[in-house]
């Protein structure tokens, strides 16, 4: 829950309580098992292999970046690949932890066998997922630098949220069952459905080739296994690699350069429109400020589901009325 929470802090509303109902059925439907742990299956002194157990996906992500960090801080590297761990939520909260403790720290993950989410550079009907990767590095004085993206335009369960919200969706985002450009995101999840572009617009190629990339790290050698035309999702494949920045150079010097860059960026003229020049994770660390003090609206539609998933685990009262 403290996940989904802070996905919706940080502004990243596709992963925060809209998953709440999701992850709620899946467990009533048996997809996660809330009682199991992750497991090493393989391991050696910089590597190690885990298995979540089908549990939530984010108590398997969250083991294995806790092990990546522990064998980083022997070994200088560690990577920790992660399989039969369901949807591990937000991609960036993993490196992130990472970068709080000091590391440096990027992850791939795909969906497995899953392929139908996003159209191949050159075609007209989905043929991959949304296949995000991530990468944190810790700052001197300031919130780590976060970088969090998917390979698509944009996140899949961004399409959820203007469905949910009534809301139509920017042409570019995403192309009918006939490979139409559309703003309706019903289109995307209709039957047959729809798929979002691979990002880059008019060098949507460097999107594709970056997707591609990601079902071999987290797919092939994360052991779930790439995308090849699974109708359901069943687990994200995962590859994580943490390095300790003090085995390759002087923590200050580190910080001393980044400080540099950051002040030589910053010195860039301004584009119309724009006020300042904002760093890789400087939106959500503000956006989560603000919520923080504000409080996170939720749609009502998001929110009945919600609550229906409540009243069935019990947890639904009249404390519950959406105040």
């Amino acid at each position: 829950m403290d996940h989904l929470v802070e996905s919706s802090l940080f502004g990243h509303d596709s992963h925060g309580a809209i998953r709440f109902y999701e992850y709620a059925q899946g467990i009533r439907d048996g997809r996660f098992n809330p009682g199991a742990r992750p497991r090493i299956v393989q391991e050696r002194p910089s590597s190690a292999v885990v298995n979540g157990g089908g549990a939530l996906g984010q108590v398997g992500a969250a083991f294995a970046t806790r092990l990546a960090m522990e064998k980083a801080r022997v070994h200088g590297v560690a990577t920790v690949t992660l399989r039969n761990t369901s949807h591990i939520g937000r991609v960036g909260a993993y490196p992130l932890i990472a970068a709080r403790a000091g590391f440096m720290a990027q992850l791939f993950a795909n969906a497995g066998h899953l392929g139908a989410q996003v159209i191949p550079f050159g075609g007209r009907i989905g043929r991959l997922s949304t296949n995000p990767l991530a990468f944190a590095a810790p700052r001197r004085g300031h919130e780590p630098l976060l970088l969090d993206m998917t390979t698509s335009v944009v996140a899949e369960g961004k399409v959820r949220v203007a469905i949910n919200r009534g809301e139509s969706i920017p042409v570019g985002w995403a192309v009918d069952s006939q490979g139409r450009p559309t703003s309706d995101p019903r289109q995307v999840k209709s039957d047959p459905p729809g798929a979002l572009l691979p990002l880059g617009g008019v060098v949507a190629h460097k999107g594709y080739g970056l997707s591609m990339m990601v079902e071999v790290m987290g797919g092939a050698v994360g052991g779930e296994g790439c995308a090849a035309g699974a109708p359901k999702f069943v687990s994200n494949g995962v590859l994580l690699t943490v390095y300790h920045i003090e085995h390759f150079t002087e923590l200050e010097t580190y910080y001393d350069e980044l400080d540099a860059m950051i002040a030589h960026i910053r010195t860039s003229r301004l584009a119309p429109g724009f006020q300042e020049i904002l760093l890789p994770g400087e939106p959500e660390f503000r956006t989560a400020r603000k919520r923080e003090s504000e409080g996170i609206e939720v749609d009502d539609q998001t929110w009945d589901q919600i609550r229906r998933q409540m009243k069935y685990f019990g947890l639904d009262s009249a404390n519950w009325n959406g105040d």
